[in-house]
């Protein structure tokens, strides 16, 4: 099982970036895929999921500005990151699990990227 993310980058306050999560090794297409981060000195915590089951889940910080996508023929979920802030600086982490977003945020998650850094500066 695999989950490859790229994407990550340093961008300017108010920049975009874009990430993308490759996913081999499972059965895509049952599973609900995600995004988690983790930003130095702090709990990881749960940042997009899209399922074909329950549709998508933003946190409140990010709505309005993320937007979670996948393509099914490629395996990959990618998210859109605009009007990123400082705020937004972690390591961000694809994830992938069986549970629908309704409660993805909450469970113990089934696999994992390696993760990728994002750095928003003032």
């Amino acid at each position: 099982v695999q989950l490859v993310e790229s994407g990550g980058g340093s961008v300017q306050a108010g920049g975009s970036l874009r990430l993308s999560c490759e996913a081999s090794g499972f059965s895509y297409g049952d599973y609900s895929i995600g995004w988690f981060r983790q930003a130095p000195g702090k709990e990881r915590e749960g940042v997009s999921c899209i399922s074909s089951r329950d549709g998508t889940t933003y946190a409140e910080s990010v709505k309005g500005r993320f937007t979670i996508s996948r393509d099914n023929a490629k395996n990959t979920v990618y998210l859109q990151m605009n009007s990123l802030k400082p705020e937004d600086t972690a390591v961000y982490y694809c994830a992938a699990d069986l549970a629908m977003c309704g409660i993805f945020f909450g469970v113990v998650i089934d696999y994992w990227g390696q993760g990728t850094q994002i750095t928003v500066s003032s």
